[in-house]
Formats: structure tokens, C-alpha cells, sequence
């Protein structure tokens, strides 16, 4: 494989991670939204992803296992926020009579609970993640967080493919 083939995809890849936490601390930094503990890790998955594409593009491996790793690395990435992204627009469709409780606050739970029940608190009872505080062309900020990690599902998808390739 071509060394320099890897870089200039894992850079695109950065730079979508970069634009994407941009867009997200603007809207709540000068938006004034505030991140429920969904938007939260979303933000988690997307600074994942976008430090293993700096790594990729730094490192830029020249064989097949380097740009396979990378790829297989970043589409769990990318994988692991679209999965939370979509559980954050179905929470959003529910019924109200049918959103869960909220429960505690992300910060207190962080404090108490190992990380592996925080987690499974969060996906399993995040009310007030239901709530839809703003909308775009009539899609919600979870749901174009969804699309932005479909979008960005394309660089480790490449990076595999320039992997398989050779």
C-alpha cells in the first residue's frame, strides 16, 4: 500500500471529528443547549474517533494490518456513537407516557457507580434525553449528530478498504 494513501483519509477523518465537536460545543457554549448524558457520549465517541484517525495520521502504516487496525478501530468508534446517537432519536419518538425516568444526574452517578452502571443508566433511563430542544431543516440535534456519524462511517470504511486492496 501507498504509506501517504492512509494519511489524507485519516486526516478527512479528523477533520470531521473536529468540525463535528465545533458545531457541538458552539451550540453550547454560544447556543446556550446544555448536553444531556446521550449528547455526552456521543461526544466521547466522536473524540474516540477522531484521536485514533490523529494516531492513524500520524503513524500512517504502509502495510495491510496497520490501515486494517486503524479501520476496524475507527468503524467501532464511529459504530459505538451512531448506535447511541440512534437510541437518543428513538428515545425522542417515544410517547411521553412511554419516556423513561430520568433518573441522576450524569455527574452524581459518575461519582457513586462504576463505569460499566453509569453506562448501562444512561442508555437505559435517560428521560431527559428525550426532550427536543432544538430542530434543523426538521431534524433534531441527535438526529444530525446520526447523520454526521453515517457520514464519518466512511473513513474507517476506507481506510478498510485500502487495507483489503492490496
Amino acid at each position: 500500500m501507498n504509506p501517504a494513501a492512509l494519511r489524507p483519509v485519516a486526516l478527512a477523518g479528523l477533520a470531521f471529528c473536529v468540525l463535528m465537536m465545533a458545531v457541538a460545543l458552539g451550540l453550547e457554549h454560544i447556543g446556550g443547549f446544555e448536553p444531556c448524558p446521550l449528547c455526552i457520549f456521543q461526544r466521547v465517541a466522536v473524540i474516540t474517533a477522531g484521536v485514533i484517525f490523529a494516531i492513524a495520521a500520524i503513524h500512517n502504516p504502509g502495510g495491510k494490518a496497520g490501515a486494517g487496525i486503524y479501520g476496524v478501530l475507527g468503524l467501532a468508534a464511529v459504530g459505538t456513537g451512531a448506535f447511541i446517537a440512534g437510541r437518543h432519536v428513538w428515545l425522542q419518538s417515544l410517547p411521553a407516557d412511554q419516556v423513561p425516568s430520568c433518573g441522576p444526574g450524569l455527574d452524581y452517578m459518575m461519582d457513586v457507580l462504576p463505569m460499566r452502571d453509569v453506562i448501562a443508566m444512561v442508555l437505559n433511563s435517560s428521560g431527559e434525553c428525550a426532550e427536543i430542544d432544538f430542530t434543523f431543516l426538521g431534524l433534531s440535534l441527535p438526529a444530525w449528530t446520526l447523520v454526521g456519524f453515517v457520514i464519518l462511517a466512511f473513513v474507517p470504511l476506507r481506510m478498510l478498504w485500502l487495507a483489503v486492496k492490496r
